[in-house]
């Protein structure tokens, strides 16, 4: 092999290994990037179509307290005046919540106003109609009623909210066509990286390859040379050596590159320690301590002015090293638990859920005595869920409610439940320090926290938390205001069957 061939080799080698880095770092970035965007357009789906529940919702509301209040003035029975009482109570939060779903839309917003309007005239005529039934002039409540809906108050209120809900849907349309186009985009990416690595690796093979059959014909080459003949030995086995230098050098840096970087801060933090050992034991040596005796802690040489500086901040530098190396790992273990758990099969089973949480309370109740803190737990609905997933998520809320409270007030906190549509709703709520508003997103994200680090904790809890209600085919929401206590509010299936143990994974 000639001078020429073999810089050109070496010229190819290198420029494939960069090619390598550089489709990598492009695939990377790329993925990244689209699973980034990917997950956003899903979230504003998903931000859709809650909007479209909240409308449905508000107008389920509004409907069924006029059905109520009909039928209260046609039978005076207690019990549709109750239906209308609660039907009323719950128009108001549902129209806020369509109003914060839908404030980011200038369209809609000019539809909640005027939505708001008709709400507001016709919660008027709901308690002038109340108030006559009260008075006992039933003839009259009913006159009202038939004269409000002569006003077509209800039909404006209807038509509103269809035209809140086309707008929905045509952002649903333009939003479901960005996210399929963001996941075509990815998977393209993913074909096309996938495509590109498998080139380089064949390449990379045929490199090897070619090496390799280049050194086994320099040996048949020498083996087959004349012996006699010294300078045709020597020119072959120059060859020999230099098509196992080459695979030498491709072995070294593909071992030097894919090392863990965590294996060599371990080794070499531990290399450092005990090169600064030695080094301030030759520090002492020098001022004093005696060159042949036993070996002395560094903690017991005296070192002054800037040489006890300098090992105060090597110990120190060192200490942070080690935390953080110590910190990496546990975040990998919790990640291996996340997935271990995430994997796991649930096993259905009815509850008391009442003697279930009292006996997460009773085993927290030394952290609740040192907190000054008092449970309220009040009727809850029982419910068929996984035990083991259930004791994870309260008994995690239960203690972070607990462990935020104020310090030096008193705490309260307060479990509650009731039933809906088939969902049991939890809400667990304290008086603690709270959260920002804008921090309630964050909260539920893996690694992230919110407010005053002064807690130990990754930033895992409620991110599994969220994680598991999910796979139980329920929700969870936080509401919370800083200094004024949070509330995390959990809605389940009162019966969550075997058949859907694995239909979110």
């Amino acid at each position: 092999m000639t001078a020429g061939e073999q810089r050109r080799r070496a010229f190819w080698q290198i420029l494939l290994f960069a090619a390598g880095l550089l489709v990598l770092t492009v695939i990377s970035a790329g993925s990244v990037y689209l699973v980034n965007q990917a997950r956003d357009d899903s979230k504003w789906l998903v931000h859709t179509l809650e909007a479209e529940n909240q409308i449905n919702a508000l107008l389920l509301e509004v409907r069924r307290a006029e059905s109520a209040l009909r039928g209260y003035i046609l039978t005076l029975g207690p019990e549709f005046q109750d239906d209308h009482e609660k039907a009323v109570a719950a128009i108001i939060p549902a129209l806020d919540r369509v109003t914060r779903l839908t404030g980011d839309n200038p369209a809609q917003r000019d539809s909640i106003e005027k939505l708001s309007a008709a709400i507001e005239t016709r919660l008027g005529q709901f308690a002038r109609e109340i108030k006559l039934i009260g008075q006992g002039q039933q003839a009259q409540a009913a006159a009202l009623a038939r004269e409000a809906a002569a006003g077509n108050t209800t039909a404006t209120i209807g038509s509103v909210a269809g035209a809140m809900m086309a707008e929905e849907e045509r952002l649903y349309r333009l939003r479901s066509a960005n996210a399929d186009r963001s996941q075509t985009l990815a998977a393209s990416m993913t074909g096309i990286g996938s495509g590109l690595v498998v080139l380089l690796a064949l390449i990379s093979v045929w490199l090897v390859r070619r090496s390799a059959r280049a050194r086994d014909d320099a040996e048949t080459r020498l083996r087959d040379a004349n012996l006699n003949l010294e300078a045709i030995v020597d020119e072959r086995t120059a060859d020999l050596r230099e098509a196992n230098d080459e695979i030498q050098r491709f072995a070294y840096i593909v071992s030097h590159d894919l090392r863990s970087p965590l294996v060599n801060i371990m080794g070499f933090t531990s290399e450092l320690d005990e090169l600064g050992k030695d080094i301030f034991r030759r520090i002492g040596v020098l001022t004093g301590v005696p060159a042949g005796g036993p070996p002395v802690d560094v903690a017991d040489i005296p070192l002054d002015g800037p040489d006890k500086q300098l090992s105060a901040d090597f110990s120190e530098a060192l200490g942070f090293i080690k935390s953080s190396i110590a910190r990496m790992d546990r975040l990998i273990s919790a990640i291996l638990n996340l997935t271990r758990e995430g994997r796991r099969e649930f096993q259905p089973e009815r509850i008391d859920t009442r003697e279930f949480i009292e006996a997460i309370v009773s085993s927290l109740a030394h952290q609740a005595a040192e907190a000054q803190a008092e449970f309220h737990v009040e009727p809850l609905p029982n419910i068929v869920s996984d035990r083991l997933a259930l004791e994870q998520i309260f008994s995690n809320l239960i203690d972070n409610a607990i462990k935020y409270l104020k310090s030096g007030v008193p705490g309260e906190i307060r479990i509650r439940g009731r039933t809906k549509l088939g969902y049991a709703i939890f809400e667990i709520s304290d008086n603690g320090r709270g959260i920002d508003p804008k921090d309630h997103q964050r909260i539920f994200d893996l690694f992230r926290r919110a407010g005053t680090q002064d807690k130990p904790g990754q930033g895992i809890g409620l991110a599994h938390v969220r994680a598991l209600v999910r796979r139980l085919g329920g929700t969870m929401s936080v509401s919370s205001e800083l200094n004024a206590g949070s509330t995390f509010t959990i809605t389940l299936p009162i019966s969550w069957k075997a058949s859907n143990r694995n239909a979110d994974k």
